[in-house]
């Protein structure tokens, strides 16, 4: 009997509880000089970015202050960095006239909850060497908008529209840097509505940005829209073919749809990419995702019929994530399918120490036991897989079958017929064929 099990994962990215017991507020103000060449808009992108800089460095220097930042051994520039991915910027006021601009705005944390959050970013190095990277970006923007700036007022107008062209492209640019940040802390916080919004702004105004296409991926996933997530992770990889994560999260969207095969593709794709770090890191270091992703392709496998396979990666799944109750009760499954019979069960006690009220693996050790001969064991967990769901046709149709080896032909009757009124009739066909039920 093969036991399916609905599944729906959530790729977390952060887990933060922002429920904030203190806080502490820093608010700083930019102004700045406009040039020839700027309008409000690129006035506003370069003010914003300066200004958050201010914010981000003032929280860094205060964050390194305390004990419990000290404890994690990091530098005040790996601090910044992190910080950008979790607090976000909040513009209080802002002021135009047409030549100077002023932006005022605040950063307000919880510092507990961001020293949590930044010791788990820490650790995760994809989404870390994301934020690093989005950080760096805008740094190269800035410096290149300047620059653009200076050869433009030296030329006085003559032959300069290239520049011009160049200079808007960068500040669009910066400003999509801007979008991506906001976007990472909206995805942290699970507003991923929030976040698709922030995201397809950055797109409009970098249509070649990888890493938006990718966290939009991602959000369009944690929705349960698949097939946008797709397009957009399809999108990601045109770009940057080499980013082992975009093949796990597409894999990831492939998975929910029933599309084993590309799933186990793009999996296997990513597993490539990342062999180094897989191989290179401690299971409890690995980012989450990795275990879902090994838990995933062995489901697929599963499904497929692969089922050595399937015990490989869910082995490598349990290694990295000890308590991820679907890979002991999906490697528990393999097992029954190759006769394994006792190591089925051992991994379905396991899921059921976990998840005590999970009725398809006590179904699904019901039916191990039911094959291991061990007749009362299996009527036992039927019933308590029936307890939990009154309507568990699977469980009826086992039970009764059970009964029947027991030679117990009215309970056996009893329990196949209502399987069938259920919708399983398997059972209740056998037991026609066999004259024993009417």
């Amino acid at each position: 009997m093969r036991l399916i099990i609905l599944v729906s994962l959530l790729l977390l990215l952060l887990c933060v509880n922002s429920a904030f017991a203190k806080t502490v507020t820093f608010t700083r103000e930019y102004t700045y000089q406009a040039s020839e060449v700027d309008s409000k808009l690129s006035c506003r992108a370069i003010s914003l970015e300066q200004v958050k800089r201010l914010l981000l460095e003032e929280l860094g220097t205060y964050l390194e202050s305390v004990t419990e930042m000290k404890n994690l051994e990091l530098t005040k520039d790996q601090i910044t960095t992190l910080t950008a991915g979790i607090v976000r910027t909040e513009v209080v006021d802002e002021k135009w006239d047409g030549q100077i601009y002023i932006i005022k705005a605040k950063m307000v944390a919880d510092p507990d909850e961001v020293i949590k959050s930044v010791d788990s970013l820490h650790k995760d190095r994809d989404k870390t060497k994301d934020i690093e990277e989005a950080r760096r970006a805008a740094s190269e923007y800035l410096k290149e908008i300047e620059k653009l700036r200076k050869e433009i007022e030296a030329l006085k107008g003559k032959g300069d529209t290239q520049k011009r062209e160049q200079y808007t492209d960068n500040i669009n640019k910066l400003s999509s840097t801007d979008w991506l940040q906001k976007a990472y802390t909206l995805i942290k916080d699970n507003k991923y509505n929030e976040a698709v919004d922030a995201l397809s702004k950055a797109i409009e105004l970098n249509p070649e940005y990888e890493k938006a296409y990718a966290s939009r991926g991602l959000a369009y996933n944690n929705l349960g829209k698949y097939q946008q997530a797709i397009t957009d992770l399809d999108k990601a990889i045109e770009l940057n073919p080499k980013d082992a994560l975009v093949y796990y999260i597409r894999g990831l969207a492939y998975f929910h749809l029933g599309k084993y095969q590309p799933a186990i593709k793009d999996y296997t794709k990513a597993e490539e990419l990342k062999s180094e770090i897989l191989n290179s890191k401690s299971a409890k270091d690995l980012n989450p995702i990795y275990a879902e992703a090994y838990y995933n392709r062995g489901f697929a496998y599963v499904n497929l019929g692969q089922y050595q396979q399937a015990i490989t990666d869910l082995d490598k799944a349990i290694e990295i994530n000890p308590k991820l109750v679907l890979a002991y009760s999906t490697r528990g499954l393999a097992y029954d399918e190759l006769g394994k019979y006792q190591q089925a069960i051992t991994d379905f006690d396991k899921a059921i120490a976990l998840n005590h009220e999970y009725a398809p693996v006590f179904y699904a050790r019901g039916t191990a036991y039911l094959h291991f001969g061990k007749y009362q064991q299996a009527i036992a967990d039927f019933d308590k897989a029936i307890g939990l769901n009154p309507k568990f046709a699977l469980a009826y149709n086992n039970r009764g079958a059970t009964y029947r080896l027991l030679d117990n032909k009215i309970k056996a009757c009893s329990d196949v017929k209502y399987a069938c009124e259920l919708g399983e009739c398997k059972g209740y066909n056998i037991a026609q064929s066999e004259g024993f039920c009417k």
